[in-house]
C-alpha cells in the first residue's frame, strides 16, 4: 500500500486518503456499492486508488482525540476529514458529501448540536455520531432531537468506536425522524417510528440517561426496555416506518417508569402459543415446537424474562400499552 497522500488547507481541514488493497473482496465490493448508490464524493472517487469503505468528517478541536480518531478509522480503510472548529466543518460539508460525522460537543465557536442542525440543512442524508463526556440529560435529549443517529462517550473505547462507526454507516442515510415530545430529563415523551433501525436509535441515546445508577439496574431496564419496545414495534406496529409507538420516560428520585404504547390492536397472553409467558407450568416449553412450526427465529422468553427484571410491569386492557417500574431504593 502506498503512503498517504495528505493536504493542509487554509480553513484548517487537514484530508488524508488511503489506497485500499484490492485483495479484500469484500471491502471492494461495499465501496463498489457506495459508488453506485451516489454516497461516495465526486473528489474522493478521484483520489482514492481502488476505492474506499467511506468518506468521514471528524470535527473536535483537541488534536489528539481528531489523530487518534483519523488512525483508527484510516487503518480501517475509511477516507477522513478533519475539522477543527465548526467554521471549518461547515465549509467541508458545503464542498464534498459524508457519509458520516463524528461531532464534538464543545467546540470553540459553535456547540456539536448547533452544528449538527447546520449539517443537516446542507446534508440531509448524513449520518452523525456525537461524541463527548457531557452525559447530561439535555445533551443526550437535543442530540436526539436533532436527528443524531449515535452516541459516543468520551474518552473512546476504540473498539467501541470502530463498532459504532460501522453500526452507524449500516443504517440508512435518512431513517424516518424521531419526535421528541417533552425533552425534560425527568419526563421524556417521543414518538418512534415502527422500524429496526429507530428502535436501535432510541435504545443508544436512552441508555445514557440512566448513567448514575449502578450497572446492573441499567442492564436490567436495557433488557426490558429492549425486549418491550421490539414487541410493540414488530407486532403492535408490523415493522411499519409509516406507524408510531409513544414511549415516556420518568425518573424520579425512588424510581424509574417507562410506558410503552404501540398503533396495533393489542392481544391476550392466551393467542401467544409462540411465547414463553403463555404457556402452562406443565409444558413450559411448548412455544418452541410451536414457533418451529411457525417458522419463527427462536425465542420467545422475551416477556417472561422482562417480568423477572423489573418490579413492575402493567398492561391496560387491550394490551397494547404497557408500564414498567423499576424502583431504586
Amino acid at each position: 500500500m502506498r503512503s498517504a497522500a495528505a493536504r493542509m488547507s487554509e480553513s484548517g481541514i487537514t484530508e488524508r486518503y488511503y489506497p485500499i488493497d484490492r485483495s479484500s473482496p469484500a471491502r471492494h465490493a461495499r465501496c463498489m456499492i457506495a459508488r453506485r448508490d451516489g454516497r461516495m464524493p465526486t473528489d474522493s472517487r478521484r483520489r482514492i486508488e481502488g476505492g474506499c469503505l467511506s468518506s468521514i468528517l471528524v470535527v473536535d478541536d483537541d488534536p489528539v482525540t481528531r489523530r487518534v480518531v483519523r488512525g483508527l478509522l484510516e487503518r480501517s480503510g475509511h477516507a477522513v476529514t478533519e475539522a477543527t472548529d465548526a467554521s471549518a466543518a461547515i465549509l467541508a460539508a458545503g464542498r464534498q458529501r459524508f457519509d458520516l460525522a463524528l461531532l464534538d460537543v464543545w467546540l470553540p465557536d459553535m456547540s456539536g448540536l448547533e452544528l449538527l442542525d447546520s449539517l443537516m440543512r446542507i446534508q440531509p442524508a448524513l449520518r452523525v455520531v456525537i461524541m463527548t463526556a457531557d452525559e447530561a440529560p439535555q445533551t443526550l435529549l437535543k442530540a436526539m432531537g436533532g436527528q443524531a443517529h449515535r452516541y459516543a462517550r468520551k474518552p473512546l473505547d476504540p473498539d467501541h468506536i470502530l463498532a459504532l462507526v460501522q453500526q452507524t454507516l449500516d443504517s440508512p442515510a435518512s431513517p424516518p425522524r424521531i419526535e421528541v415530545r417533552s425533552a425534560k430529563p425527568e419526563w421524556v415523551e417521543l414518538d418512534v417510528p415502527c422500524d429496526l433501525e429507530s428502535a436501535r436509535r432510541i435504545q443508544s441515546f436512552l441508555a445514557h440517561l440512566d448513567a448514575d445508577l449502578p450497572t446492573e439496574v441499567r442492564e436490567s431496564v436495557g433488557q426490558a426496555f429492549h425486549e418491550l419496545l421490539m414487541n410493540a414495534i414488530e407486532w403492535g406496529g408490523a415493522l411499519d416506518p409509516g406507524r408510531h409507538v409513544r414511549i415516556s420516560y420518568l425518573r424520579a428520585r425512588r424510581m424509574l417508569l417507562y410506558r410503552i404504547s404501540d398503533p396495533g390492536r393489542g392481544f391476550s397472553f392466551e393467542s401467544l402459543p409462540h411465547a414463553a409467558v403463555g404457556q402452562s407450568e406443565g409444558a413450559p416449553l411448548k412455544h418452541v415446537d410451536v414457533r418451529e412450526e411457525m417458522g419463527l427465529r427462536p425465542g420467545g422468553f422475551g416477556l417472561l424474562m422482562t417480568r423477572a427484571l423489573v418490579d413492575e410491569l402493567i398492561y391496560n386492557q387491550a394490551q397494547n400499552e404497557v408500564v414498567f417500574i423499576k424502583y431504586l431504593d
